[in-house]
């Protein structure tokens, strides 16, 4: 049977879920999701051309910066001591995408799953913000966990990408 969830009380109301009492680990956690658009979108941003400057490294920080603001976005969310931030943006020609892999570490009492994936949508959307005068229909997606490491759950690893 699957596991109770922790932040709703016996009467159905949010609740922040304690973890004051839980040990200290390292933990670490992997999200991705793409951003899919025109060949000649994907174009521009490879070879550098966006008028508004250079759309991956614009990305890259949109998505550290998110997972450090992460506890301000998303209300049940513990703020907690990140110790690592790292966005790989990797254009798929074959797909007419870019894949962006976020990678969240620390070492605290509860895990860094949603800032991983918190990166990744800040960084997908900066993407979408910094193209959309050329390419309206560009499309997020498939964001989610990959991996995670840590914690009282143990590892989680999806078995497909």
């Amino acid at each position: 049977m699957g596991r109770e969830l922790t932040h709703i009380n016996s009467r159905g109301e949010a609740l922040m879920v304690e973890v004051g009492s839980k040990p200290e680990s390292s933990r670490q956690a992997t999200a991705t999701g793409e951003v899919s658009m025109k060949s000649s979108t994907l174009r521009l941003v490879t070879e550098g051309r966006s008028k508004k400057g250079d759309v991956l490294a614009a990305a890259r920080i949109a998505g550290i910066m998110a997972a450090k603001k992460t506890p301000e976005l998303i209300p049940l969310c513990h703020p907690i001591m990140i110790s690592s931030v790292k966005i790989e943006l990797k254009p798929v020609k074959s797909r007419n995408c870019i894949r962006v892999t976020a990678t969240v570490g620390c070492t605290g009492r509860t895990g860094v799953e949603m800032e991983a994936l918190t990166a990744v949508s800040a960084a997908a959307l900066t993407i979408y913000d910094m193209l959309k005068a050329v390419d309206r229909e560009m499309t997020i997606g498939k964001i989610r966990l990959l991996e995670k490491k840590g914690g009282q759950s143990g590892h989680f690893k999806r078995s497909s990408k």
